[in-house]
């Protein structure tokens, strides 16, 4: 099996590069995987659960160390290798995987930047990682697009509709006249420990003061997150899944909710109901929250949280199409929204740290369940 070996560097058999071991940590399961956007929610999650297995990991950054340097405690004395390279610069791509043969690619932006737009992350990077993993002869090659990416998206709120997901779109299409083989996985909102979903919300740049603006309220919007660690998983599993090659990945919740309540779940479990003042509200009523998010806009911050792209993506209800393989496919047991939230959102509770008395609180009651 190609699964037994591999050429390195174009030197032929190399002893160093057979399975060794049990198949823990310390032992050495036949994949060298380079991982570019590791230092990202998913990356570390990701990096973590490959490194149990004995993966010897490429973890390539334009970073400081300091935000990698964790990474390293992923896998075994050795196994985890940081190397430095830049997304536009060929040369460091093809260095970061000369030695693997799996390459996985998480890059992605949620804003555009004047140096990085998303035409140049999404669609030219992903292309250039593609090429150069073909051209090194590389087995296995995953990207990450995402749920609802496609050719023009429909306009809700901002005119033309969303420049990340027509971005997402057209970065699948080159990314398989690279790379024909590539396994594409496109993830609806993933949330976990910052996360970019959750702790969106608790912001109080989200809200307005104690209300929450949502477009149309809410309602109609359907929305299907997945819990990270379960995106992870599936990635693990696809690497060493057989006959794949190609194939598209939903990585979906195991359940469908409404935009309106799911925030409004979020908020029972952080204790924030009507009695201390949270209101969910339609955003088409507030003509100053929309001011706000343009004169965010306008002033130019680098990294907004609030942006008319942001809230063009936050209120398009997620598309699942049930021709297309999804996590559950791949033999993930999937998380429940119900049993991660309270968890996730215990630091932002009301009174987080008082010790309530015996049925003090009600139990929370969960979000209703959307059935197609």
């Amino acid at each position: 099996s190609s699964w037994e070996y591999m050429s390195l560097g174009g030197s032929g058999m190399d002893l160093a590069s057979l399975k060794r071991g049990t198949g823990g940590r310390s032992s050495f399961n036949g994949v060298v995987c380079t991982v570019f956007g590791a230092s990202g929610c998913l990356g570390r999650f990701l990096v973590n659960k490959l490194g149990k297995i004995g993966t010897q990991l490429i973890l390539p950054s334009r970073t400081n160390f300091y935000y990698m340097q964790r990474l390293k405690l992923c896998g075994d004395l050795g196994q985890v290798l940081l190397v430095p390279f830049e997304l536009k610069d060929e040369l460091s791509i093809a260095k970061a995987m000369k030695y693997s043969n799996v390459v996985i690619n998480l890059i992605g932006k949620d804003t555009e930047t004047s140096n990085y737009p998303f035409s140049e992350v999404h669609v030219k990077g992903a292309e250039r990682i593609a090429r150069i993993a073909r051209e090194s002869g590389v087995q296995k090659l995953i990207h990450f697009s995402a749920l609802n990416a496609t050719e023009n998206p429909k306009p809700i709120i901002k005119f033309g509709g969303s420049k990340f997901y027509a971005s997402k779109w057209l970065g699948e299409q080159v990314v398989r006249d690279a790379f024909p083989g590539a396994i594409i996985f496109r993830p609806a909102d993933m949330y976990s420990h910052e996360d970019h979903f959750l702790r969106y919300y608790v912001t109080k740049l989200r809200r307005n003061w104690l209300f929450m603006p949502v477009w149309k309220r809410g309602n109609g919007i359907v929305k299907q997150p997945v819990y990270t660690a379960d995106v992870a998983e599936g990635v693990v599993n696809a690497i060493f899944e057989e006959g794949n090659e190609g194939e598209i990945y939903q990585a979906v919740g195991p359940r469908r909710y409404e935009l309106g309540e799911l925030i409004d779940y979020m908020f029972r479990v952080m204790r924030r109901e009507k009695e201390v003042g949270y209101i969910r509200y339609d955003m088409r009523l507030d003509p100053f929250f929309l001011m706000r998010v343009q004169f965010l806009q306008m002033i130019g911050l680098k990294y907004p949280i609030l942006s008319w792209e942001r809230l063009e993506r936050e209120h398009t209800t997620d598309d699942v199409y049930y021709e297309l393989p999804t996590l559950e496919d791949l033999k993930v047991k999937l998380t429940y929204v119900e049993d991660r939230f309270p968890f996730e959102l215990k630091y932002f509770r009301e009174a987080a740290y008082f010790d309530p008395d015996i049925a003090q609180f009600e139990k929370v009651k969960p979000p209703p369940v959307l059935v197609d």
